[in-house]
């Protein structure tokens, strides 16, 4: 094995073993990662909403997502939405779909936005599907 090929192997393991994400934040951080700010995977979302909506659920994942793991918050908790109208039913979208604000605190069964709060155990609320499933099903994949 060639030395270069063997120091970009080395640091490719590094990184991995200092990742502070346990797997499902990782999954979630690769999900959403794949998805473009640029280019917004619902109709009807504005170019600027998305990118508010992706900056802040990128943040969220990097400075919270061991503690939503930790705390038993789900994919579609956080980034769900509804599965044939996207981000147009509310009622189904998770706590980081709504608003495009960034998180500053993160509870059990709340996620802090300042002068907001976004809970996950709303008696009777259905369940959407993480963004990242919604777009790949919209590109056919």
């Amino acid at each position: 094995m060639s030395a270069a090929r063997s120091i970009a192997g080395s640091a490719m393991l590094s990184e991995i073993a200092t990742d502070p994400l346990p797997p499902e934040a990782a999954e979630w951080r690769k999900a959403f990662g794949a998805l473009r700010p640029t280019n917004p995977p619902c109709r009807y979302v504005s170019a600027t909403a998305w990118a508010n909506i992706h900056e802040a659920c990128t943040d969220f994942i990097e400075r919270f997502g061991a503690d939503a793991v930790r705390l038993g918050w789900t994919a579609p908790q956080l980034f769900g939405v509804h599965p044939e109208h996207g981000l147009l039913r509310v009622d189904y979208c998770g706590v980081m779909m709504v608003g495009g604000r960034k998180a500053i605190g993160i509870e059990a069964d709340r996620i802090l936005f300042g002068n907001l709060t976004g809970y996950r155990n709303v008696p009777g609320a259905p369940t959407g599907i993480p963004i990242w499933e919604f777009a790949a099903r919209r590109e056919g994949r």
